[in-house]
């Protein structure tokens, strides 16, 4: 069964943007690893003049999209298990966590909000997630939709392919990834890590764990905490040297 996602936007045209290219989007349209079906919003109006929206109660400016529009766009959709999920700043940030259990699911039904956002009642109705996808605010929730869409569909089964090469990313288990380096050996005075060239497996790993744990700390304290904090549960130290100065 493939994964299966479906999106209720008022602006339809902007997909599948990224999700049509590359593996993903070769996933969708040539292997049918997972489908995407778009609904618009704007066929729901029940209004001759087509009406979507109204102003906030309360007073305010901006428009508010109805609760009995979007009830009806959400109520033409088959379910299917799905969890139903809308694009807000003011949802919970996405989680690798979340997004691995998503993705060992059915799919998603995503809303995408306009304006100055959607009814509240239709959101608690409905049963719908608010999430976000980072602490800025932008002008509607496609283009974090599409985020949230990829990073799901790139962890369902035989998307990419080799399921190894998720297992070092960033988050997995709560670090950053580690730097990555190829070919030429000498780049504008930059040279690939010695013992990156060693061959030593060992020596390898351990010095990604490092890079990871340094990057993750310095770069994000927020997670760094938390990885102490897991580790500490487990009785675990982080490795000797990450504070060493790296590479």
């Amino acid at each position: 069964m493939s994964f299966a996602v479906t999106v209720l936007t008022m602006a339809p045209e902007a997909f599948p943007g990224p999700l049509g290219v590359s593996l993903i989007g070769s996933a969708w349209r040539e292997q049918g690893l997972w489908s995407l079906e778009l609904v618009d919003i704007r066929g729901f109006s029940g209004h001759k003049r087509g009406f979507l929206d109204d102003t906030p109660a309360g007073g305010g400016p901006g428009q508010v999209l109805r609760a009995d529009v979007i009830a009806s766009a959400v109520d033409s959709v088959e379910l299917a298990g799905r969890p139903l999920v809308y694009m807000s700043a003011r949802g919970r940030k996405l989680t690798q966590a979340r997004v691995r259990d998503w993705a060992s699911g059915p799919g998603l039904i995503v809303l995408c909000g306009r304006f100055e956002g959607v009814d509240q009642r239709v959101l608690d109705a409905r049963g719908f997630e608010e999430i976000s996808v980072g602490d800025a605010v932008i002008a509607g929730g496609e283009a974090a939709a599409m985020v949230t869409i990829e990073a799901c569909v790139r962890l369902a089964p035989g998307v990419l392919g080799n399921a190894a090469s998720t297992q070092e990313e960033s988050f997995e288990d709560g670090l950053l990834e580690h730097p990555q380096y190829t070919r030429p050996q000498a780049f504008e005075g930059f040279e690939i890590p010695e013992v990156l060239r060693s061959g030593h497996h060992g020596e390898i790993a351990k010095w990604r764990r490092l890079q990871r744990e340094a990057t993750t700390r310095e770069r994000r304290p927020d997670l760094w905490a938390a990885h102490l904090a897991n580790l500490q549960a487990k009785g675990v130290q982080a490795l000797k040297g990450v504070d060493d100065e790296r590479d």
